[in-house]
């Protein structure tokens, strides 16, 4: 339908049908927990062999090897000796009693470890001064959800111990096939559905309710706002407490997407732009979209903005291509994806024992095809056309390929429709785990494409189960491959993305339970989530002085204080066109010291004058650095431009002087005047000027650097810059 090729139908999270498969004993359900059980130093060098103790000592408990084999979730074997399994109380304390055994606990430790995406953001919940505890951890303010929906029976979105809907509330709970007005709640308190111009090809398939079949919604409602959860995880991974980022946040949904395909859905100008309009006059406080919307239909998140409302946006999952963007508007946020300190190592031994490490969520304890030798067939790009024939049946493919397309979902089915027993996937690093969820019980695994190449000279190979590894070991974070990068074509004024925030191996909420996703998607709730904490905190806060906020506080280096570094062909450290100001430090944006604020009728002008209203523009087109953005992006500059912006103070401390600290872009001088600021009672607002000077007449690509204004304290407020030196009447050469 025309209207459904006008809105770019995109959902940026990307989920794969999943056959769970049966891994705990009938027994383990029954009453089991997961126990920790340490035997100290290894007894053996040899890995597999420090397993098979592990399930020989089970088999003595629990009678079997299958039986061992299915109740063994990981096998610690590499740094110390020991593994975690599901076992009745009277099973661990038979155990326990074992001259071998050291201890055995419930696994009670790494429960807030689960959504690890917060705790590594410094939104420790038990923290008692934090911003979590501070804002009363988003308590009273209303996220409104624009997706597919939302399953209301997960227990991210129970309403225990909430207080009565909002008296502010305007909005409403719309009934249809299978959501009752008993599906609204404390927590979700509105819910609407919107089908006008949705093919019927995609309503068919789907509940004519704002009930979430497509899954993308309920995961991406559970991120930003999901209630305290107990015990989360996905088949034993990352198992622990599952949050969303304002846990005490209202929901509202409203579903303007549609189809059961997941990570895929229709929907139009008209659904999307309904939606803003009811979530305006219902009273959301936040607009969280995970979807694509063209520059010329953002004027409904426009409106929202003027109205007090935040509206944040994902950027996109075409990376890392440059120019990749989308919802590229100034006045939204923009966000990209990134990494998280939590990886799901997974350990190929080859032919010679040399043992290897690859990416996966091969949790099928009863595998056959776990920690056995299996022979090993090079697939190439494991299309039919390059295994032209080859018998794979009871053997691993390698599948290594060279480019940046996507090559998972062909090789695994053109393997799975041979026989083969498992895939190991090599190329330029990707980060999406959860395409191996469509596996089911064969082995799956992504490699880089430098361990692919290690790994082709081996005969056989043997694939271990997925273990989880979290804190510094994992070097994080970093920008995802997948995430769209700028510069912005529609607006080259403009730099974006504003900020990254977690996007990779997200634990989440779906129909059934939790699961793991990845996208943009992911990463755009994140940052709804904190805008919650931040409103409830500073209420009188615009949405301008909220980007502001979370853009000049970002963070530029991992926990060692390296560089984040970007992934993609090849990768490389990140830029402001891969993360904008950084990764989200929520509590330093809690308190950035400075603000950037924006009066929205600026926007209405930059709108109007660049989609053609010229009438209304009293003078000449500006171009977009002019507006007061945390950031300065020059596309054009041929001599010396001046761009002036304006801070407000927001600091504990009236009285303050913020002294400038300029990293200027290669090839360019960088002036500030003037180079301090002073603020006190009466003087809370400065304005500066920034000059750009071309010192090589070189026409080059976009060079980076930054202006950070220091008080000697707490605050550093850094504006990221991008400039593009232009040589007057010079011409490229495209052919």
């Amino acid at each position: 339908m025309a209207s459904q090729t006008h809105f770019c139908r995109v959902l940026l999270l990307s989920f794969l049908a999943l056959q769970c498969c049966q891994w705990l004993s009938t027994e383990a359900e029954a009453g089991a927990k997961l126990y920790i059980v340490y035997l100290g130093e290894r007894k053996h060098e040899n890995p597999h062999h420090v397993t098979a103790s592990h399930h020989d000592m089970l088999t003595a408990l629990l009678g079997s090897k299958e039986e061992a084999a299915s109740s063994i979730v990981y096998s610690y074997k590499h740094g110390f000796s020991g593994f975690a399994v599901m076992l009745t109380e009277a099973q661990a304390e038979e155990l326990a009693e074992s001259p071998d055994v050291i201890s055995v606990r419930p696994s009670r430790n790494y429960e807030l470890q689960t959504t690890r995406s917060w705790d590594f953001l410094g939104l420790n919940y038990m923290h008692p001064t934090g911003l979590l505890k501070k804002s009363n951890y988003g308590d009273g303010i209303i996220i409104g959800m624009v997706d597919t929906g939302i399953w209301p029976e997960s227990r991210s979105f129970s309403d225990d111990g909430y207080s009565p809907v909002p008296s502010r509330w305007r909005g409403v709970c719309q009934v249809g096939d299978a959501f009752g007005a008993n599906n609204c709640s404390r927590k979700l308190i509105g819910a609407r559905y919107y089908t006008a111009g949705i093919d019927d090809s995609q309503l068919k398939v789907d509940y004519l309710s704002p009930r979430d079949y497509n899954g993308h919604g309920t995961f991406t409602a559970s991120v930003a706002a999901g209630s305290v959860v107990r015990g989360a995880s996905f088949h034993g991974l990352a198992a622990g407490d599952a949050r969303g980022g304002a846990p005490r946040a209202r929901l509202a949904v409203y579903k303007a997407v549609w189809g059961s395909g997941r990570g895929s859905g229709a929907g139009n100008t008209a659904t999307v732009l309904a939606a803003i309009d009811d979530a305006i006059h219902d009273g959301v406080d936040i607009l969280s979209l995970s979807l694509v919307v063209l520059e010329e239909d953002s004027f409904g998140s426009l409106h929202a903005v003027a109205k007090g409302i935040t509206v944040v946006y994902a950027a996109g999952n075409q990376g890392p291509i440059p120019q990749s963007l989308f919802n590229t508007a100034p006045w939204v946020i923009t966000v990209a994806a990134s990494t998280v300190d939590r990886s799901f190592p997974t350990t190929i031994t080859l032919g010679n024992n040399q043992s290897l490490v690859g990416q996966s969520i091969f949790y099928n304890s009863t595998s056959e095809s776990k920690n056995k030798y299996m022979p090993l067939v090079l697939g190439g790009s494991c299309s039919p056309e390059s295994l032209n024939g080859t018998d794979i049946s009871g053997s691993i493919v390698l599948c290594l390929d060279l480019s940046i397309e996507p090559l998972f979902p062909t090789a695994l089915s053109t393997v799975l429709n041979a026989g083969g027993k498992g895939l190991i996937v090599a190329q330029f690093t990707i980060n999406v785990l959860e395409i191996t969820k469509a596996c089911g019980g064969i082995i799956c695994v992504l490699v880089d494409i430098d361990i692919g190449y290690q790994i082709e000279q081996s005969p056989q190979v043997a694939v271990e189960l997925t273990r989880n590894a979290i804190g510094k070991e994992v070097l994080s974070p970093k920008v995802a491959w997948f995430s769209s990068r700028g510069p912005v074509i529609p607006f080259p004024g403009v730099l974006k993305p504003d900020v990254a925030a977690p996007g990779v191996s997200i634990l989440a909420a779906e129909r059934d339970g939790y699961t793991l996703g990845s996208g943009t998607s992911a990463a755009c709730p994140h940052v709804s989530g904190v805008v919650a904490l931040l409103k409830s905190l500073h209420p009188d806060w615009s949405h301008a002085a909220i980007k502001s906020a979370l853009v000049t506080t970002a963070s530029i280096t991992t926990g060692y204080g390296m560089p984040i570094q970007a992934e993609g062909n090849p990768r490389k450290i990140a830029d402001p066109f891969d993360f904008g100001g950084g990764q989200i430090d929520p509590d330093r944006a809690a308190d950035p010291g400075l603000v950037y604020d924006i009066d929205p009728k600026e926007y209405y002008e930059f709108f109007n004058c660049t989609t053609g209203q010229f009438d209304i523009c009293a003078d000449a087109l500006k171009p977009a650095y002019y507006l007061n953005l945390p950031s300065i992006s020059i596309p054009d500059l041929k001599t010396a431009t001046a761009v002036w912006r304006t801070v407000s103070n927001v600091g504990e401390e009236v009285d303050a002087v913020y002294k400038a600290s300029v990293e200027s872009p290669p090839g360019v001088q960088m002036v500030v005047e003037p180079p301090t600021l002073e603020f006190n009672a009466t003087a809370k607002v400065r304005s500066f000027k920034v000059t750009f000077t071309a010192i090589h007449k070189v026409q080059g690509d976009y060079m980076f650097g930054s202006l950070t204004w220091l008080d000697g304290g707490a605050h550093a407020v850094r504006m990221p810059i991008a400039v593009r030196v232009v040589i007057r009447d010079f011409y490229a050469d495209v052919a």
